[in-house]
């Protein structure tokens, strides 16, 4: 597609096409981008994120999820070098496994987890009871749901 290190931190948007400029510019809330290999997801998101700080909204509210860390770093590492670095060091960036273990490690007392806790803990014990755990984060905190399903 295109050499993202060879865009000026200024000239990020003039680098982007109209799909992945739409995407950017979205407004408030979540975006979610879906596209093939090599179509410029990573330079996109990473985008999204200098453009959300650039218009004020703190990083520690930005959260960028992906499936692999390589990805996130690189998002992340993208994003660092069009707006300060050290704001985009607080976003919740990283694949969607390590965010809920930090989720969990935060808000998981609750639940009886605490912020220790091994995730290599069986869920099944031997009597064929399991347990179900919900965890729903709005901007007013998190809250959990913990129910034994048979």
């Amino acid at each position: 597609m295109f050499a993202s290190g060879q865009v000026a931190a200024q000239d990020w948007k003039g680098s982007l096409n109209s799909a992945q400029l739409e995407a950017v510019t979205a407004a408030d809330g979540p975006v979610l981008v879906i596209a093939g290999a090599g179509t410029g997801k990573t330079w996109t998101l990473a985008c999204r994120v200098a453009h959300l700080i650039e218009q004020g909204v703190p990083p520690e509210r930005i959260l960028l999820l992906t499936f692999s860390r390589r990805a996130a770093r690189e998002m992340l590492s993208r994003a660092g070098r069009l707006v300060d670095q050290n704001r985009t060091g607080k976003v919740w960036g990283g694949t969607f496994h390590a965010i809920a273990n930090r989720l969990l490690r935060l808000y998981g007392r609750p639940i009886g987890l605490a912020p220790d806790f091994s995730p290599n803990i069986p869920v099944a014990s031997a009597s064929k009871t399991s347990w179900t755990t919900t965890i729903c984060c709005s901007t007013g905190g998190c809250w959990a749901s913990h129910q034994q399903v048979h």
